[in-house]
């Protein structure tokens, strides 16, 4: 039996899978929780595990730093030690992923028709490929190519410094400032609470009057969802405003990572959000920004940027970890 996870800051799925003498894959369990409503993992486990399970190996791709196979989830109050869950589950192989880390590698095994290209001018290349996925954090890793296959690298790139390109951003950046006077990533625009920066900031530029659907920030309603969904159907310019500037912002910083990372074999889009304002994404203006680097706007026209429309790709890269 084949444990696999994929715990994010809003919800947890675990799978437990077999595999045959062909080295086909069939799903025995599968199921999500909400991950806020568990005080720690071991309880997820706990509910999830059948009584006669045997579990022979086991993968997670957890949202946050794993250092010496142990981590401590960035947005949940989660400890996760490899040590500890091998002596659970009674295995010794049992490995901890970033969740970006897992989600790289399952981009390796998505169908084509789960992808859909943004650059109409990408071309095949072998090389590195870079990862970037917003949902309820920011997340990045990179592929590395060894010359005949790729290894998943994981990284902190999303809580790097946010970089203003225009005077409307410098003025986003000076806004932010004032609510992370410590330190402004990109995180805190290219995640779910993203949606709601923006609309703010455009609401105290007086860019348009503000949305009367629009509902407070300590409703229980989901804020950044509404904002989202209003902006992506046109029915209210300054939502509308916020979801072309997320979606600049979320270019720009595609094509830094691209550029650190020197992903001439492309860059995959993952995270909850991008599938969700898919027309937005293709409209031109992602691509524009994320080729926008002056001198390295050659290097990145050719560059494929294809997003993933795959939910469970995390998941499927902690079910073929052991098989890299």
């Amino acid at each position: 039996m084949i444990l696999a996870g994929d715990i994010g800051g809003t919800k947890t799925v675990l799978s437990i899978f077999t595999r045959d003498a062909n080295g086909s894959l069939a799903c025995l369990k599968e199921e999500i929780y909400s991950s806020r409503r568990f005080p720690e993992f071991d309880d997820i486990l706990s509910a999830f595990l059948p009584a006669d399970a045997e579990i022979t190996s086991a993968c997670f791709g957890v949202a946050g730093p794993v250092v010496n196979q142990r981590c401590h989830t960035t947005n949940l109050p989660w400890i996760l030690d490899a040590e500890a869950l091998k002596i659970k589950l009674g295995t010794f192989k049992v490995r901890l992923l970033n969740d970006l880390e897992a989600m790289a590698l399952g981009m390796l095994y998505l169908p084509e028709q789960d992808l859909v290209e943004l650059n109409p001018n990408a071309g095949t290349q072998a090389g590195n490929i870079a990862v970037i996925a917003a949902g309820t954090g920011l997340g990045e890793a990179i592929l590395y190519w060894d010359g005949n296959k790729h290894y998943p690298m994981a990284t902190e790139g999303g809580h790097s410094d946010f970089a203003a390109q225009n005077t409307q951003q410098d003025r986003l950046l000076a806004y932010l400032r004032k609510i992370y006077p410590e330190h402004v990533s990109y995180e805190r625009l290219l995640s779910g609470i993203g949606f709601s920066h923006l609309y703010d900031f455009l609401c105290e530029q007086g860019f348009a009057p503000s949305c009367p659907e629009i509902p407070d920030i300590n409703s229980d309603i989901d804020r950044n969802a509404v904002i989202s969904e209003l902006g992506i159907s046109g029915k209210d310019p300054l939502c509308a405003e916020a979801v072309r500037l997320f979606v600049e912002l979320y270019g720009a910083e595609a094509g830094n990572l691209a550029l650190k990372s020197l992903a001439v074999g492309g860059v995959f889009i993952g995270g909850g959000i991008a599938p969700k304002i898919l027309p937005a994404m293709q409209d031109g203006n992602f691509i524009r920004a994320f080729k926008a680097k002056g001198r390295f706007d050659p290097l990145l026209d050719k560059v494929s940027v294809k997003l993933s429309l795959n939910p469970r790709t995390p998941l499927i890269g902690a079910i073929n970890y052991f098989d890299l």
